[in-house]
């Protein structure tokens, strides 16, 4: 039940043009035998053992609402991104110029177009069945989890070792597929890959800056300059070779096609 409860309120926040309802108002029914509570501002003692189980999802349910950003973070490509962002405002030695707000608010609208196919399936198979009383809140949770795993794993498809460890450490058998592999041993799996495939692009993206601070402090130092701080000096032209190469438009692109 806390999966499906932190499932549906991830649903809630993909915001999707698409998502909008039909325009005509008639309410449909929930399909038979969905657990989910109907909510008024009426409050009095519980008559049975089924309110005292509806008030707890309820008070599960606003717990998740706290944690829904750190769930979104972990589960979509806004991490690797936003990684990979910092990195670069660090290897240009920039303290200031662009604002975190501007980086991450670029690295949020990134993953929205990175995850738009998926949260699109998420709409049509899940989202909206479920609202026109096709489908269970059961069938709903499946239909709208099975998109984000696929997701994941085609981000470990061809390095699956972080799905090994934490395999082994639940002493799980080996799984065969997909469908063989937890959720709760694939989100954390994601999250450890995606950290990994940050740094090796951060790793990639100090060297030639370096390379210009390297550089410029050897020829200060050879001219007796030992009192000229060096970043003066090659955050310039760290600037000028970011500029002709184009960096923000082939490091977007490059990070966009990183996903598989």
């Amino acid at each position: 039940m806390i999966k499906k409860t932190l499932l549906l309120f991830i649903l809630a926040l993909l915001l999707l043009p698409g998502f909008a309802f039909p325009q005509d108002t008639g309410l449909r029914p929930v399909a038979p035998g969905a657990p989910f509570p109907y909510v008024d501002f009426n409050v009095r003692e519980a008559q049975s053992n089924q309110e005292v189980v509806l008030s707890l999802q309820l008070l599960l349910l606003l717990s998740v609402l706290t944690l829904a950003p750190s769930i979104l973070i972990l589960m979509t490509s806004f991490l690797r991104i936003a990684i990979v962002f910092d990195f670069v405002k660090r290897a240009l030695s920039l303290q200031q110029v662009p604002p975190n707000q501007i980086l991450m608010g670029l690295a949020l609208f990134l993953s929205l177009f990175i995850m738009w196919p998926t949260m699109t399936t998420i709409y049509n198979e899940s989202f909206k069945p479920f609202a026109e009383g096709q489908i269970g809140i059961d069938t709903m949770y499946r239909n709208a989890e099975s998109p984000l795993r696929l997701f994941m794993y085609k981000q470990m498809q061809k390095d699956p070792q972080n799905i090994r460890l934490f395999m082994k450490m639940r002493d799980l058998p080996k799984p065969n597929s997909l469908a063989d592999v937890p959720t709760e041993v694939l989100i954390p799996a994601f999250v450890l890959h995606e950290l990994t495939v940050a740094f090796k692009i951060g790793i990639l993206l100090f060297i030639p800056f370096i390379i210009i601070d390297i550089v410029v402090a050897s020829t200060l130092m050879s001219m007796g300059m030992i009192m000229l701080p060096p970043v003066m000096i090659s955050l310039p032209f760290k600037l000028i070779v970011f500029v002709l190469v184009d960096g923000w438009n082939l490091l977007t692109l490059q990070v966009v096609q990183s996903f598989r």
